[in-house]
């Protein structure tokens, strides 16, 4: 089905296409390989909807692809960041809850940029980000409702992408007050380095939402959090000692290190643990967040 979406639009949104009609870049952020009840081949064919979705907009046009996609060769957690960043809008598909998109979805909202979310009908709504206008799709892409959904899809893509023309306009940081959004281009720095400075006020959050959905009420200790600032001053030290051995010991893929147990030892010794986590749940979860950390950065 090759209908486009409309194609009568005043001449001044039409102006918003970029120069001579250049396509503005629409990031796809989601899960593309397996996960617990999905396929590889699942996520490929919800990769095909949500891009033919988006090419059905006439006007202005985008080009959908993947944030870790690029024409050029490069370092892909430093482009990720970048295109998390610097695309005009980001589609982002919180289906089955993954690590790597839930943060950098949290990576765009800090940033504070157009962005539309999606998931399917078996995935229910995150605490954090359930205020913000979700599309569902069905998780057995039935046909007709596809069709429906794709739909929806372009309408949402270009409806968001212009009122975020709008000074006043904000995906989610400025329903809760004023704040300053970080940007990429303000230092030297990388991208890599400025994602981690957005992120180390919420890493003690990611650590804790991590140990709430884990833990039991039997092995609960306490319902109270740690202090933010002793919790981020634990993961930048924990991150540092993740780094360190990695490049020492030339591991490029740090997350399968969470069963090792002598490395964690090691971590929880040099650390040391007892001065930032009150028991060793925390722990393993901020250690756990720390790692996938580095192999996103």
């Amino acid at each position: 089905m090759n209908d486009k979406v409309n194609t009568d639009i005043p001449e001044s949104e039409d102006k918003l296409a970029g120069p001579k009609g250049a396509k503005l870049a629409c990031g796809i952020v989601m899960p593309i390989s397996s996960q617990p009840g999905c396929t590889a081949e699942h996520w490929s064919e919800v990769r095909s909807i949500i891009e033919e979705a988006i090419s059905s907009i006439d006007a202005p046009k985008f080009d959908a692809k993947l944030v870790s996609d690029a024409d050029d060769v490069g370092v892909i957690q430093k482009r990720i960041v970048q295109n998390i960043y610097s695309s005009e809008i980001v589609v982002c598909d919180v289906s089955c809850k993954n690590a790597n998109v839930m943060f950098e979805l949290g990576m765009r909202l800090a940033f504070d940029k157009p962005t539309v979310i999606i998931k399917d009908d078996q995935t229910d709504y995150s605490f954090d980000t359930g205020i913000i206008e979700h599309l569902t799709y069905p998780r057995d892409l039935r046909f007709s409702k596809i069709i429906l959904f794709k739909k929806a899809l372009a309408d949402k893509v270009r409806a968001t992408y212009l009122a975020s023309r709008d000074p006043q306009n904000s995906t989610f940081l400025k329903n809760f007050g004023t704040f300053h959004v970080a940007t990429l281009s303000q230092a030297d720095a990388s991208p890599g380095q400025m994602a981690l400075e957005i992120l180390s006020e919420i890493q003690s959050d990611l650590s804790q939402l991590r140990s709430e959905v884990r833990r039991t009420p039997a092995t609960r200790i306490r319902s109270t959090v740690i202090p933010r600032t002793e919790s981020a001053e634990g993961g930048k030290r924990m991150y540092k000692l993740i780094t360190e051995f990695s490049k020492k010991h030339s591991i490029k893929i740090a997350s399968p290190l969470i069963n090792d147990e002598k490395f964690v030892n090691w971590v929880e010794s040099e650390l040391p643990a007892g001065e930032f986590y009150s028991n060793r749940n925390e722990f393993l979860n901020a250690l756990t967040t720390n790692l996938e950390l580095y192999d996103i950065l």
